[in-house]
């Protein structure tokens, strides 16, 4: 079985502990990034997207 490569620099992995990444260097600067804002998940761009989800208006709240 082929080992996969490293999530951050795309070597592949050297120690299970780490995994998916290759050491504590990778994993640590994957963090940073996250922690950094330098990833981010992108938002809902549609206002109605959110209040048209049945089940969610406040009239369900009132019990």
């Amino acid at each position: 079985m082929a080992e996969k490569p490293c999530a951050y620099c795309g070597r592949a992995p050297r120690v299970a502990a780490f995994a998916p990444f290759c050491s504590r260097g990778c994993e640590d600067r994957d963090l940073l990034q996250w922690l950094g804002e330098g990833y981010k998940v992108p938002a809902v761009s549609n206002a109605d997207e959110l209040t048209d989800t049945p089940g969610l208006d406040s009239g369900d709240l009132d019990g």
